[in-house]
């Protein structure tokens, strides 16, 4: 699985526009992608930020979903309306989300060249911090330790 949360400042007065750009990657990416178990945009509490929670069943799953035709039709939009965006790979808590540990598995052996440069680009991040916590959560679960 992979999750991630995505930090976003929009310019200036470019919030109505880059909300009506995150409606339509929300809808294009929940009807056309397989592999996705969250994607949802928030406000924040600062003028001009959001946030976006993504979880794919795989890592492969947010290499597609950042190469679909959707996305890359959106890109040029979101380039005029954004002022930084940063992405955070986040770790599910066992018991506290339904969603299962994010990993980081290497591409698969039929991914795009852009997928390939994107998975280490964007390669998700697993902290070391967190893997004594996924063996607990998994002792806890009743389970062998997590990977």
């Amino acid at each position: 699985m992979a999750t991630l949360l995505v930090h976003i400042r929009v310019r200036p007065g470019a919030e109505e526009r880059f909300e009506q750009i995150a409606s339509e990657l929300y809808a294009a990416t929940h009807s056309r992608e397989h592999d996705v178990r969250r994607y949802e945009y928030w406000r924040g509490e600062e003028p001009g930020t959001y946030y976006t929670l993504e979880s794919f069943d795989r890592f492969a799953g947010f290499l597609a979903h950042e190469t679909s035709p959707h996305h890359e039709e959106a890109r040029p939009a979101l380039r005029d309306v954004l002022e930084a965006i940063r992405l955070e790979w986040v770790d599910p808590i066992g018991g506290a989300s339904p969603l299962t540990p994010t990993d980081m598995p290497p591409p698969q052996p039929d991914a795009t060249e852009l997928e390939r440069a994107l998975s280490e680009r964007l390669a998700a991040q697993v902290q070391d911090w967190w893997l004594p916590l996924r063996t607990s959560d998994a002792a806890s679960r009743g389970g062998g330790p997590a990977q």
